[in-house]
C-alpha cells in the first residue's frame, strides 16, 4: 500500500486516484498522523500531498520528521516537497515570480522518475513559494523558466519531489511518473481491485452490524444504489432502504429503481410518495440555496417518519464518495475549503442517532461503477450519469411548479434518447437540460409565440472536480432542439451552454 499525507489540498482526491488506477491500494491519512501509525501501516512508500499553506506559516501542517529515517520511499509534491526539504534541512522561501498554470518542464538530469520521457513537456504549477536550497544529497532534476529547481531527487534514500502537480491532466506524463515511483522506487504489485475491495468491505459491514437493523435513503443514482447493493450482500434483509419520492425526480425513475433493484435483486425497499410535500414547501421560492435546505429538511422529515416504522435499526447507511467529502469539508482534518453544501456528509446522523456506514467512502466513480458491475447490477443503471440529490428543482431556474417540471421532463426525456441513439451516453459526464426563468419571442406556423427557453448541458470530464463542454456534434443539437421545440408544449427557443468548470459548476443551481 501507499500512504498518502494530507496536507489540505484540494488534489489530494487525485493522487490517490492515480494510484488506485495503477491497481495499488493507498490510504490518505492527516499530516499529523503519528509515526507508529505510519509503521503500522507499512506502506511501500509515502506521498506528501500539496497544499494551500507556506512552510514559514503560523500553524502550517508538518509531518514528524522521523518519518524520512523509516526506509521508505518519499515523493513530495508541491507543498509536500516543501515540507520535505524543509524537514531535511534545506530552504524554502518566497519565489520572485509565483507561478500557476502550464509550464514547460526541462529535465535536468536522470530520474526514476522520468524514465522513458522527452526532454521537455508540459507541466501544470501551482505555487507561490519555491526551494532556493537543498539538503545535502538531493540533487535538480528538472526546472522551467520560472522555477529552477522543480524537480529534486535524494537517488540513495529514495527521496524524490516535485513542484508541479503530476496527478492532475494537464501535466503530461504526470501518471506515468506517479506509476514509475509506485513500481520503479517502491516496486509495488497489481493486486488491489473492485472484487478484493468487495470481499474485504462486505466482511466489514458485516462485523460492524452483527445481526441489527441498517436504514437507507435511496435516491436510485449510481451511488446510493452501488452501496445499497454492497450492504445488502452483507447483511440481506436487515438492510431497509427508503425511497422517497420527492416529486423532482426524472421520467420513471420509480419504476427503473423497482426493477432494477427491488425485483432483480431481491432487496427490501420501501416507496413513499411526497411529492405534493415538497412541492407545497416549495412554493414561491427562487433562491438555490433555500431550495437546497428545504428539500433536505423536508427529506429528513419523511425519512424520519418512515425510519420510525422499522423498530430496532441502530445504523444509517450513506453512498457518500470521496469527492463528496473532499468537496463539503475537510476530508482527514486538513485545511480544505468547503466548496458545497448540498452533499449528504452529516446532519442525518445527528438528528437520527445512527451509527454511519459508508462503505464507499473512499471510491471514486469510475471505481463504484466497477464495483457495481462486479455486484452484478445492471449495467443502465451502473452507467446513469451524476443526478443531483435536490432533483430537477436545481435544474429550473426560478419557481419550481407542477407544470413546469413537466415541461423539463419532457425535455430531458428527448435529450437522454438522442444522446444515447447518437452513442454519447457513456461517453459525457452529464448531460441534461435546464429550465429557464425568461420567456422569448418566437413563431411557430403563423402565430406569434412568447415561450419558455430550456438550455443544454453537456460536459466531459474525470472527477467532476473539473469538466469542460462537450463538442456535440450540430446536427445532434439541431435534431435535439427541433424534437424540443415540436414535442413539448410552451418551449419555443433552445441553447447550448458552452462554459467549463471553473470558472463555471456543473449543474446551473
Amino acid at each position: 500500500m501507499i500512504v498518502v499525507i494530507d496536507f489540505g489540498s484540494q488534489f489530494n482526491q487525485l493522487i490517490a486516484r492515480r494510484v488506485r488506477e495503477h491497481n495499488v491500494y493507498c490510504q490518505v491519512e492527516p499530516a499529523n498522523i503519528p509515526i507508529d501509525r505510519i509503521k503500522a501501516l507499512n506502506p511501500k512508500g509515502i506521498i506528501l500531498s500539496g497544499g494551500p499553506s507556506s512552510i514559514y506559516e503560523k500553524d502550517s501542517p508538518a509531518v514528524d520528521k522521523s518519518l524520512f529515517d523509516l526506509g521508505v520511499p518519499v515523493l513530495g509534491i508541491c507543498y509536500g516537497m516543501h515540507s520535505m526539504i524543509h524537514a531535511l534541512g534545506g530552504e524554502i522561501r518566497r519565489a520572485k515570480k509565483r507561478e500557476y498554470g502550464f509550464a514547460r518542464l526541462q529535465i535536468k538530469s536522470d530520474s526514476l522518475l522520468f524514465k522513458d520521457m522527452p526532454s521537455e513537456f508540459q507541466c501544470w504549477m501551482s505555487h507561490g513559494d519555491s526551494a532556493g536550497t537543498l539538503p545535502e544529497g538531493f540533487k535538480v532534476t528538472a526546472a522551467t523558466e520560472n522555477t529552477p529547481i522543480a524537480a529534486v531527487a535524494h537517488p540513495e534514500k529514495q527521496f524524490y519531489g516535485l513542484q508541479f502537480h503530476p496527478e492532475v491532466e494537464h501535466s503530461i506524463n504526470g501518471s506515468l511518473m506517479i506509476k514509475h515511483f509506485l513500481f520503479d522506487v517502491c516496486r509495488c504489485e497489481k493486486n488491489w481491485t473492485m472484487d478484493s475491495f468487495s470481499e474485504g468491505a462486505i466482511e466489514q459491514i458485516k462485523d460492524a452490524v452483527k445481526d441489527k437493523k441498517m436504514i437507507m435513503g435511496l435516491s436510485g443514482g449510481v451511488d446510493s444504489s452501488v452501496a445499497a447493493t454492497l450492504i445488502h450482500k452483507a447483511i440481506g434483509k436487515n438492510l431497509h432502504c427508503i425511497f422517497v419520492d420527492n416529486g423532482l425526480l426524472r421520467h420513471n425513475e420509480k419504476t427503473q429503481l423497482e426493477k432494477r433493484l427491488g425485483n432483480n435483486l431481491d432487496m427490501n425497499i420501501r416507496f413513499v410518495d411526497a411529492a405534493q410535500t415538497f412541492l407545497d414547501a416549495l412554493k414561491g421560492v427562487t433562491d438555490p440555496e433555500t431550495k437546497r435546505k428545504i428539500i433536505g429538511n423536508e427529506f429528513i422529515k419523511v425519512f424520519e417518519a418512515e425510519a420510525r416504522k422499522i423498530p430496532g435499526a441502530a445504523f444509517l447507511g450513506q453512498g457518500t464518495l470521496y469527492p463528496d467529502i473532499i468537496e463539503s469539508k475537510s476530508a482527514f482534518g486538513g485545511p480544505t475549503s468547503i466548496i458545497k453544501s448540498h452533499h449528504n456528509v452529516g446532519g442525518l446522523p445527528e438528528k437520527m442517532q445512527l451509527k454511519l456506514i459508508e462503505p464507499l467512502q473512499l471510491l471514486f466513480k469510475d471505481e463504484v461503477r466497477k464495483l457495481g458491475l462486479a455486484l452484478g447490477i445492471h449495467e443502465d443503471l451502473v452507467w446513469r450519469q451524476p443526478f443531483p440529490g435536490p432533483g430537477l428543482a436545481i435544474r429550473i431556474m426560478g419557481e419550481i411548479t407542477a407544470k413546469r417540471l413537466d415541461i423539463l421532463r419532457q425535455t430531458d426525456v428527448i435529450l437522454l434518447e438522442e444522446i444515447r441513439k447518437a452513442g454519447l451516453y457513456r461517453k459525457l459526464w452529464q448531460s441534461f437540460a435546464v429550465l429557464l426563468p425568461i420567456k422569448s419571442v418566437g413563431v411557430m406556423g403563423d402565430k406569434r409565440t412568447f415561450a419558455h427557453c430550456v438550455a443544454i448541458r453537456a460536459v466531459t470530464s474525470n472527477d467532476a472536480m473539473t469538466a469542460d463542454w462537450a463538442r456535440l456534434p450540430h446536427d445532434l443539437l439541431g435534431k435535439i432542439s427541433n424534437r424540443m421545440i415540436n414535442e413539448v408544449e410552451d418551449i419555443n427557443r433552445v441553447v447550448y451552454d458552452i462554459t467549463s468548470k471553473p470558472p463555471g459548476t456543473i449543474e446551473w443551481e
